[in-house]
């Protein structure tokens, strides 16, 4: 009832129903740790698809066994996966200290590969972040974000990603009115370290220190516009690299127009376009092409308001894009007539680009961290004390603590370690899989390739054998792209975890992913093939083969646990049957919190009757169960039989399920008999 009807009339009052509804987990999250060219280091960083692996892992990489598995897990059907990236000794950031002067020796900030991530700068170390560029200019807007701020100590930042291949730009940012000030709205630290994927600033000195605008940056102009005439001709200097070593002969750049522009910015594109037409003074220069797709892409840019406090001038930067193309490159601009009086000749001649990386000072408004401590590197392959990690730092294995749920973990990197690291890897992901309800493929090591050679490493591996483990043998081949599309021996547990993400979605998770639907994609040949007899020899070992079948191609051909050995007689001998179970388990485990300091009596044991007899009755619609009636299929009780007097006293109240599994129809038997042939009538 309301608690105080004042007055006479009709009064509504919601009562619950007592349905609260259990939905059912996802069954085929991957987890996949390994070494990968980029990304943030021991955090679990979710992805759903190929592409997102590629934007935050780098992609495919030679060294990396687990980036083959997470491609093959979405060729495979999975849709949902969790990336750890793990590094050895001595991996590294790339870094670059900016400065306010050319070859000036303060620090005004520093900038360093990878993202912020739970406040922690620079955890995206390794060899990728030597292909950041940063590009600085002043051309900000009149208006100031914040009072105390001054025109003076603004900046724009651009940070670009290259392809070291192709020279390509791979992705870009910009970040514009920034100022080294701390505590205000565009404040360079918090808006770079808030927004960028691809480096983060630290080190930052007071106002109105700023970094030195990248390119060649002109000195100021007069407010009044002294337009230069007609034909008037600058000298350009360029160095192609910054080394002083390849500087070719004097470029000529002509200013041309038949309507006199009457300001600065109808100036702006004129000396742009004589830039971009400028010819070497002379004709035999071996250095040309170095220095053409420079000019031809050059731009200018005007910068300021014309007032005493943000006056105008140019800012020239050279063009061009490709693996050839340094960032170092320069442009000087001759003393003549005309580039005097647009404040030219007399520019502050600064690098194109500022290159994360460098492991020695070079020419321009930045500098090396000391002793080369700012050159990005892989660092050593990781091995188990990496891989495993620890579970009070959250790292490795045990980063997966910050995911609230996964369902298959694979290590494919553990099978390139040696028998004790090897061990002691898998030892300790079956015991966090034991603790998280989830599931492990294990990897054989690239020496096993044959049934005896299997049989040998299944023996010394025995103590290895879980309910929530499994294995393949043979590993596969598939096509390497960074490899000419030559074939790749790969260990399978990418492709079998996809393997049970499709069967999961198309049939449930009580279906055993195997069969002649259990295709392989994109394996083209298995290591070994395996004949009847060898399957026969290694299924009873709880060995799950891998056959290749006229017609149906390469698939898989097994479906136990590493405890279903024939000997172990194990209730969760198959795979179907133990994944099913824990997918009961986190089901009733999440739908069931509700009941926590609930009354302990008949109208809770009520209620979880019904709301879980609810959740198992929908299973056994879809088919999950055994039996051609509920009453055969499954069973919940909770009444005063499951929980006494004594266990109400003490708080509990006890949930009993029963379920009888659908068994995979491992070996199918056919009975033939000949009979006479007569008729009966």
């Amino acid at each position: 009832m309301p608690v105080n009807p004042t007055f006479p009339g009709v009064y509504i009052e919601e009562i619950p129903s007592g349905v609260h509804t259990i939905t059912g987990v996802a069954t085929s999250i991957g987890a996949f740790i390994d070494f990968f060219s980029q990304g943030p280091q021991d955090r679990a960083v979710q992805i759903l698809s190929a592409s997102d692996f590629e934007r935050s892992f780098g992609g495919l990489n030679t060294h990396s066994e687990a980036s083959y598995a997470i491609q093959q897990f979405f060729f495979n059907g999975g849709t949902e996966a969790y990336v750890i990236r793990v590094g050895g000794t001595g991996i590294n950031a790339a870094a670059v200290n900016l400065v306010s002067t050319v070859g000036g020796a303060t620090v005004v900030a520093t900038l360093t590969a990878g993202s912020m991530v739970g406040g922690t700068v620079a955890n995206n170390p390794g060899v990728w972040g030597n292909n950041i560029r940063a590009s600085v200019d002043y051309g900000t807007t009149s208006t100031l974000p914040d009072p105390s701020e001054a025109l003076n100590e603004l900046f724009n930042l651009t940070l670009s990603q290259i392809n070291p291949v192709t020279g390509q730009t791979v992705r870009s940012e910009t970040f514009r009115n920034l100022t080294l000030r701390t505590g205000v709205i565009n404040s360079a630290t918090d808006v770079v370290n808030q927004g960028s994927q691809i480096a983060t600033l630290s080190n930052v000195a007071a106002p109105p220190a700023r970094p030195l605008a990248t390119g060649t940056l002109g000195t100021t102009l007069p407010a009044v516009p002294a337009i230069p005439a007609s034909g008037g001709v600058m000298a350009l200097t360029v160095d192609p690299d910054g080394t002083g070593a390849h500087i070719p002969a004097v470029w000529n750049a002509t200013i041309t127009y038949t309507v006199a522009p009457t300001d600065y910015a109808g100036l702006r594109p004129i000396i742009e376009a004589a830039i971009k037409s400028a010819v070497p003074s002379a004709a035999a220069d071996p250095n040309n092409p170095l220095v053409s797709p420079l000019i031809a892409g050059a731009a200018v840019q005007l910068m300021g308001n014309g007032t005493a406090a943000f006056p105008f001038r140019y800012r020239v930067v050279l063009g061009g894009s490709g693996p050839t193309i340094s960032p170092n490159a320069t442009i000087a601009i001759n003393d003549t007539a005309l580039s005097s009086s647009l404040g030219l000749n007399a520019g502050i001649v600064n690098v194109q680009q500022y290159s994360l990386g460098i492991n020695a000072f070079v020419a321009g408004a930045q500098q090396p961290l000391a002793a080369g401590a700012g050159v990005g590197n892989d660092g050593a392959a990781p091995g188990a004390t990496q891989i495993i990690g620890l579970q009070l730092n959250k790292t490795g294995l045990y980063a997966l603590e910050d995911v609230d749920l996964f369902n298959i973990l694979c290590l494919p990197i553990a099978a390139t370690l040696g028998a004790t690291d090897f061990q002691a890897v898998i030892s300790a992901a079956t015991a966090y899989c034991d603790a998280r309800r989830s599931f492990l493929i294990v990897d054989i090591p690239q020496t096993v390739a044959t049934p005896a050679g299997m049989q040998t490493w299944m023996t010394q591996n025995d103590t290895l054998r879980d309910k929530n483990n499994s294995v393949y043998f043979p590993r596969t081949l598939i096509p390497d792209p960074l490899n000419n599309f030559r074939l790749r021996d790969i260990a399978p547990s990418g492709t079998i975890a996809g393997l049970y993400a499709q069967t999961d979605a198309s049939r449930g998770v009580w279906k055993a992913p195997a069969g002649t639907e259990a295709t392989l994609r994109n394996v083209s040949q298995l290591v070994y093939t395996l004949t009847d007899g060898e399957n026969g020899v290694l299924n009873p070992l709880g060995i799950n083969c891998l056959r290749t079948f006229p017609v149906y191609g390469n698939v898989c051909w097994g479906a136990r646990t590493l405890n279903g050995a024939d000997v172990e007689a194990s209730e969760w001998k198959y795979i179907p049957v133990r994944r099913f179970a824990l997918f009961l388990e986190e089901s009733l485990y999440r739908g069931t919190k509700w009941v926590v300091f609930e009354p302990n009596d008949e109208p809770l044991w009520s209620q979880i009757r019904l709301n879980v007899g609810a959740f198992m009755q929908s299973l056994f619609r879809q088919g999950a169960f055994q039996g051609q009636t509920p009453k055969d299929a499954y069973f919940v009780k909770c009444d005063g039989e499951t929980t006494t007097q004594n266990d109400i006293n003490n708080g509990i109240v006890n949930i009993v399920v029963g379920f009888a599994p659908l068994k995979p129809a491992e070996f199918v038997i056919i009975q033939i008999q000949q009979i006479a042939g007569q008729i009966q009538t």
